[in-house]
């Protein structure tokens, strides 16, 4: 019999047991705006190198040469001091965007947004939907499973690897990439600089996604500091959401409460439930928004049970329909237009 004044110790692991989830593809205005500032990112970062000016290239980070060409400006490593003010502007215009309007920079224009919605695109256009996964995943690696499977890495690899090849040619001349890839015979620093890039894009984007933001990012660690009871969230009003209530025979007609349908967990990349409230782990896609505005229609309800809202207003307010990315703050209260 164990001695009731003996000590009881319990043991407390430092790290959470990853469960795997599967998202469900969204489909909505907002995921929309998503695919249009993924295509105007990579038109950018992928015709950029291919520009010629005055017979060379356009932009190049001439490193071993010490000159930076932007079109027909040339700078010196003395000239610095301007990408160093630069960068001290984009700081302080990314903690204002974050006061303001939330993590829009993290859900439309962070390379890891961008990256990671272009790899599950190519996942459900390989494995299938997400229903689809979640059977091979049940199966086991049977031939489909590992067919699908297969395919999907390789066309990741191939992408990351041919934006490796295009993030060098911002530091290298093209031209002279082009001639050594056709001898095969790419120098050590380049050779590095391709598969370091094509490594991490296909780890970070393709394996990790928004584990990455979750784990690895500092911006998600500090951004709530930035945030007050007006920035624009992605919130889940449960004044109007609350109590839940499946439809049913029990559902009155006119009850404008959330169905509980998990569809907004479901789209999300990672795997949290904004209905709990503002978490770090939120990177303000709005798959959420589109998941919900979706359900909201089929219900003939009005839309914005989840909605790009402020935490003062979302926790007061019933009747959230019309939202938008420009909000005015006045007085301690919110106006959303």
């Amino acid at each position: 019999m164990q001695n009731p004044t003996t000590p009881q110790y319990k043991t407390i692991s430092v790290y959470t047991k990853f469960e795997p989830f599967y998202v469900r593809e969204s489909q909505g205005r907002f995921t929309n705006l998503r695919w249009l500032c993924v295509l105007l990112t990579q038109i950018v970062f992928f015709i950029t190198p291919w520009l010629s000016w005055n017979q060379r290239q356009a932009v190049l980070l001439d490193l071993a040469a010490r000159k930076f060409y932007l079109f027909g400006l040339i700078l010196y490593p003395h000239d610095l001091i301007y990408l160093a003010m630069l960068l001290i502007i984009c700081a302080f215009g990314l903690f204002l965007v974050t006061t303001i309007a939330g993590r829009v920079w993290c859900g439309y224009g962070c390379p890891q947004s961008v990256y990671t919605l272009v790899m599950m695109w190519i996942e459900n256009r390989t494995e299938g939907n997400r229903a689809n996964r979640m059977r091979l995943a049940r199966e086991g690696w049977t031939a489909e499973h590992i067919l699908r499977t297969g395919s999907k890495h390789l066309i990741w690899l191939t992408l990351s690897f041919v934006s490796g090849f295009v993030f060098t040619a911002w530091f290298v001349p093209v031209s002279d990439m082009l001639q050594a890839l056709t001898q095969f015979r790419f120098s050590a620093g380049v050779t590095t600089s391709i598969l370091l890039y094509g490594g991490l894009m296909y780890a970070n984007a393709g394996l990790m996604r928004d584990q990455f933001c979750r784990y690895l990012c500092p911006y998600a660690r500090f951004q709530g500091s930035m945030l007050d009871q007006d920035s624009m969230i992605i919130s889940y009003h449960p004044q109007r959401g609350e109590p839940r209530q499946k439809p049913g025979a029990d559902r009155p007609a006119n009850a404008d409460s959330c169905i509980d349908c998990g569809l907004c967990v479901q789209v999300c990349p990672s795997g949290i439930d904004i209905r709990k409230g503002l978490q770090h782990d939120c990177t303000g896609c709005a798959a959420c928004i589109d998941a919900c505005d979706h359900v909201m229609d089929k219900l003939q309800l009005p839309r914005g049970l989840i909605s790009y809202s402020s935490a003062r207003y979302s926790a007061t307010s019933k009747t959230v329909t019309k939202y938008s990315f420009i909000t005015t703050v006045t007085g301690g209260r919110q106006r959303i237009s």
